[in-house]
């Protein structure tokens, strides 16, 4: 396909298959990571939520900047593959739009400049945030997303969090069918830093152990094993996933184990990443 270029523009959407030389733009909306199939930029400058992006090894990233606080994010191809962790709960799930992940979770530096207070066990500001509930985590979104309305985050729900974590594969672990401490962060006795770890074939870091992340959906064993839908369940307690430092075993680090909690209960292994669905 032959590629449109245009040139010295002031433009408020990407488009696909295209060259832009000179242009501004100011983006309000997030952007579906498929536009960017095929584009290339020269000497162009952005305005609006995202002021930053590229490609690399693991795919393509966008970031935001919020108090001089960059947080990167990843963008998550739509897809199929198949979720849980049993032949009894295992189902073929279909994510037909992709979405925006943050690269590592929550950082106590991000968490205290939108809150105000850091309420971790484990001080430190790129450590993960942790000692919030589920609530918290939901106003913490709401309220970032306030200061800058065009992020409108959310939690993944547990299809798009599996998805993620497996980055394509189908073993135990996003780092086959084991791993070692040098991969991750478990059987320990606090959280480390974010990054402090390699990061999965996607670019997305401390999927297994470190913190115990919330998702959207509300848990229940049945209708997990049941279900085709990548909408939040909504039942009883909310979905926990990836394991963490305190985990004395590898088996609840797996990408398709499941762990729950009520969501205003606060533990010093469970923190959250969050998303950004394209509208």
């Amino acid at each position: 396909m032959e590629k449109q270029i245009v040139k010295g523009r002031s433009l408020q959407k990407i488009e696909a298959n295209t060259i832009y030389k000179g242009c501004c733009f100011y983006l309000e909306d997030v952007i579906d990571g498929e536009d960017f199939n095929g584009t290339e930029f020269d000497n162009c400058s952005f305005r609006g939520w995202f002021n930053d992006w590229g490609r690399d090894e693991y795919g393509l990233w966008m970031a935001f900047t919020f108090k001089k606080i960059r947080q990167v994010l990843r963008w998550i191809e739509p897809g199929t593959f198949t979720m849980g962790l049993s032949e009894t709960e295992e189902h073929e799930v279909t994510l037909d739009r992709g979405f925006w992940l943050a690269d590592t979770t929550c950082t106590q530096e991000l968490w205290r400049a939108v809150m105000g207070k850091n309420p971790s066990y484990f001080k430190g500001k790129q450590q993960p945030v942790e000692s919030v509930s589920w609530d918290d985590c939901i106003s913490f979104m709401e309220k970032l997303s306030g200061e800058i309305p065009q992020l409108e985050l959310s939690l993944p729900t547990e299809a798009q969090w599996e998805y993620a974590c497996r980055a394509g594969t189908t073993t135990a672990f996003s780092f086959g069918e084991s791993v070692t401490e040098e991969q991750v962060n478990y059987d320990g006795y606090r959280t480390v830093k974010v990054k402090s770890l390699p990061c999965n074939s996607w670019g997305l870091y401390e999927m297994h152990g470190n913190v115990s992340e919330w998702c959207n959906d509300r848990y229940d064993e049945y209708i997990y094993g049941e279900t085709n839908s990548t909408e939040p369940i909504v039942y009883t307690g909310r979905a926990l996933r990836g394991g963490s430092w305190n985990n004395d075993s590898l088996g609840s680090l797996r990408s398709g184990s499941r762990h729950t909690e009520a969501s205003f209960d606060c533990f010093d292994f469970v923190g959250f990443r969050f998303c950004l669905n394209p509208q």
